[in-house]
């Protein structure tokens, strides 16, 4: 934020780009040494020495636990698919489809994400109170309904951009919170470790690493509701993998 106010456009995109990355690999140094540094619990590391938590091959997983794998892809979908959608892709279309200043928006998306933060911790409290599923259902169902005119705000001025980063990250604090570990329990404890990064890593992929171009593309071609719509589609595979897993219902409440 700092150096797209400071610089000029042409020397942004030369070489003031690169900066952030520097200061991030900085980050990710200090990160690392003080995930070295975590003090494991007793319990943790007697499942590491018992080799409950040895990673199992991919192969085997796939065959063993491919029902939870495919449903588990899709149980996070809203969640993922929101993350990008209130990071990167309003971004990009204030970039390249408006006059406004991507500074002014910056300082938006910073506001929100504080808020962010609050739900993710707010999460935990709810999903102890009523469950993990139906907490990971209701925020789905509240972004279906926010994929039906979220994306609108954008066109609406300051105001409604405003409304647009505060409203979805709230709902990706909620949701976030639980999705990674969903299925966790659903895995045998042989596939747990395997199975689960597996899992996250699809949904991940399908949820998230597509979104800002999709988004964008849809947005550029049929106009803002369309990305409203390809919202909606990941809160209904949310919707979907939660009620057809019965097992899921079982376990994770």
């Amino acid at each position: 934020m700092f150096l797209i106010a400071a610089l000029p456009a042409e020397d942004f995109l030369a070489w003031g780009w690169r900066y952030p990355f520097f200061v991030a690999f900085a980050i990710n140094v200090v990160a690392l040494f003080a995930r070295l540094r975590i003090v494991v619990t007793p319990e943790y590391a007697e499942l590491f020495e018992n080799r409950a938590l040895e990673p199992a091959p991919l192969l085997e997983t796939l065959r063993s636990e491919w029902r939870v794998i495919v449903m588990g892809a899709f149980a996070p979908l809203a969640s993922f698919a929101m993350f990008h959608m209130v990071t990167v892709y309003p971004l990009s279309w204030v970039f390249l489809f408006t006059e406004e200043s991507p500074v002014r928006f910056l300082v938006i998306e910073a506001i929100a994400a504080v808020v962010g933060i609050l739900s993710i911790i707010a999460s935990g409290l709810l999903a102890d109170r009523i469950g993990r599923r139906t907490l990971l259902g209701a925020t789905a169902a509240a972004i279906a309904a926010f994929s039906g005119f979220a994306p609108q705000l954008l066109g609406a001025g300051e105001a409604g951009e405003a409304a647009f980063m505060i409203l979805g990250f709230a709902l990706l604090g909620l949701s976030f919170g639980q999705s990674s570990g969903a299925l966790s329990a659903n895995f045998q404890p042989r596939h747990r470790y395997t199975g689960s990064a597996f899992t996250s890593d699809l949904a991940w992929l399908f949820g998230a690493g597509f979104a800002p171009l999709v988004a964008l593309w849809l947005s550029s071609e049929f106009g803002l509701i369309a990305a409203g719509a390809y919202l909606l589609s990941g809160a209904l595979g949310t919707l979907a993998a939660l009620w057809l897993n019965r097992e899921l219902a079982q376990n994770i409440e």
